[in-house]
């Protein structure tokens, strides 16, 4: 995986030189000092926009603070680094990503944009992750919805599409095989699923399923090893209608899992 390289959006060359010894002029500072104020202030400016069908959990109903475009109050921007608000969005903290890519949410969001991804599709997006920053396929999907929440391309648990997902996952004490099979075959799924009308539409041993779900949803299942006795299961539920049926479904999924580790625990 290659850390995207720092990206400024500030004019480099003759602009950003003019900007620098504007600001020598102004406070006296030395060119290197003065070059690192101005793109310091570049920096803070770039504040992200919220998604616009999430609405903000600090603003209360009689609030006399203004409102900003991006759902943000005046001392949000003054106590919030662009960091941790991009992180807020995304849903992932920016020492996550950092520890994992190298570098955190600023740095991906600002090289994205630099490769024009506001106007490419979230399959377009993961595509040019791959090729050009050679992310896992954990991470581009991980970073494409992030960039795209914290774009305000989608809302949390949304689709590019408009409709919602809901994902939840399980570790579990048995190997991958084992939990592979438990959704393979038909007659276990039945002991702890308890949904009629469910049917495999592809499968791939012990890596992967789709289900396709009464009511025309699907149900994306990944199955990882943990070492010789662990494994865990990651699914994602798609085509909801809303946020509500989102939480709704989530909670029925934790249900069932929770149901699926008393039939293996009794395999």
């Amino acid at each position: 995986m290659v850390c995207p390289k720092e990206i400024l959006t500030m004019p480099r060359n003759k602009d950003l030189k003019r900007v620098v010894r504007a600001r020598m002029q102004k406070t006296g500072e030395a060119y290197t000092a003065a070059r690192a104020q101005v793109l310091r202030k570049k920096r803070e400016q770039q504040i992200p926009p919220s998604a616009p069908s999430a609405p903000s959990a600090r603003i209360r109903a009689g609030s006399s603070a203004r409102i900003r475009a991006d759902g943000s109050t005046p001392d949000d921007a003054a106590q919030s680094p662009i960091s941790d608000r991009y992180a807020e969005l995304a849903g992932m903290s920016d020492a996550a990503v950092k520890a994992k890519t190298g570098c955190g949410w600023e740095r991906w969001v600002r090289s994205l944009d630099h490769h024009g991804a506001m106007s490419l599709s979230h399959a377009e997006i993961a595509k040019l992750l791959r090729t050009e920053f050679k992310t896992s396929s954990w991470w581009t999907q991980t970073i494409a919805v992030g960039y795209e929440r914290i774009k305000g391309l989608r809302a949390r648990g949304q689709q590019r599409n408009g409709t919602f997902g809901a994902t939840k996952s399980k570790t579990y004490n048995v190997p991958v095989d084992v939990l592979f099979d438990a959704w393979a075959d038909a007659a276990t799924r039945r002991r702890w699923l308890a949904e009629s009308g469910v049917r495999i539409r592809t499968s791939t041993r012990p890596k992967s399923i789709r289900l396709a779900w009464p009511g025309g949803a699907i149900i994306a299942v990944g199955f990882t090893a943990k070492g010789a006795g662990k494994s865990a299961v990651a699914l994602e539920h798609s085509k909801l209608p809303d946020r509500e049926s989102a939480d709704r479904v989530k909670r029925e999924w934790s249900d069932r899992l929770n149901a699926l580790a008393k039939v293996l625990a009794a395999t």
